[in-house]
């Protein structure tokens, strides 16, 4: 792939700042807000920033960790000017974010699994996905094996036409493991570069979807001749701890190697990203900006970082 020019670089940090102003703004209005209340770090201070954490979709845990990274530094550098404070917590924060990156790497013929809840974005993610892929000179296939919605498969071949690749369908309420049989035989005869497997969404029946998706994994292993398999969930951005709780609980159904962040440029609680890396270790693969074809790119946690904390 070639490496990305001085003027994408831009435009992409552009998108991610845009995207992130209603997380920003929440949370560094906040953080302004507190320390200009103290002249110097003592305790009360700790406790008001722990709570604007909690508030802003960090979550408990993490909030925690992170006033006591910054207890521990204050005392070790010996700090006591409030200004301090902000530098730190960026710093802290980045390093969580960067922790666990490891980047989607679809060199080789690679078999992309997508899960989630109805209405975090699934299928608007897919097909953002693939065009995304498809700009990098990739064979795409889709495969359409959430069966369990008549919307999704139409909404999803919708998508397909879109972006002019292939789609492997079965009807509605079919199995979905037949479906992805027929997906790896097409992905394998077409000599496709990555097959991307809308699966079902359905967390009321954990049972059934860990026997589903079993099934599909059998599937795989055995007919996909060794390409890679990628594990992704859509986590929907503006639900905030309930996508982490989401994220817990598919996690113990399948193994998630990666998420992609849903509607990220509609909410303040884009503090969520930082809760998923430090209580779960799963990178975040992707981040959708906005709601065009286009509005979708590789997670940079720099980037993430910077957009919230960054001076204006």
């Amino acid at each position: 792939m070639e490496p990305e020019s001085k003027e994408e670089k831009k435009g992409f940090f552009k998108k991610i700042k845009d995207s992130l102003f209603k997380t920003r703004q929440s949370i560094m209005t906040g953080l302004e807000g507190v320390l200009k209340k103290f002249t110097s770090i003592n305790e009360e201070l700790y406790e008001e920033l722990e709570e604007l954490l909690i508030l802003s979709d960090i979550g408990v845990s993490t909030a925690e960790q992170l006033t006591s990274k910054l207890r521990s530094r204050v005392k070790s550098e010996r700090l006591n000017d409030v200004s301090a404070v902000k530098g730190i917590l960026t710093e802290e924060i980045a390093k969580i974010l960067e922790a666990d990156q490891r980047p989607a790497d679809y060199d080789s013929p690679t078999i992309v699994l997508v899960m989630g809840v109805n209405g975090a974005g699934k299928t608007t993610s897919i097909g953002k996905l693939t065009n995304l892929l498809k700009s990098q000179g990739k064979k795409v296939i889709v495969a359409a094996a959430d069966t369990f919605r008549a919307a999704a498969i139409d909404q999803l071949e919708v998508w397909c036409k879109r972006n002019g690749v292939d789609m492997i369908k079965h009807q509605e309420k079919s199995d979905p493991g037949a479906v992805v049989f027929d997906a790896v035989a097409a992905f394998k005869a077409r000599k496709a570069d990555i097959l991307i497997v809308d699966t079902a969404g359905r967390l009321q029946n954990k049972k059934n979807l860990m026997e589903e998706l079993k099934k599909i994994f059998r599937i795989i292993d055995a007919q996909s001749g060794g390409a890679q398999l990628e594990i992704l969930l859509a986590v929907d951005a503006t639900t905030g701890q309930n996508g982490l709780q989401q994220a817990k609980l598919f996690n113990e159904v399948a193994e998630i190697s990666g998420i992609i962040l849903t509607k990220l440029d509609g909410t303040a609680k884009g503090g969520i990203v930082i809760a998923i890396q430090n209580e779960l270790h799963i990178p975040v693969r992707y981040i959708c900006t906005g709601e065009g074809m286009d509005d979708i790119q590789p997670f940079n946690p720099k980037m993430f970082s910077e957009a919230i904390f960054g001076d204006l």
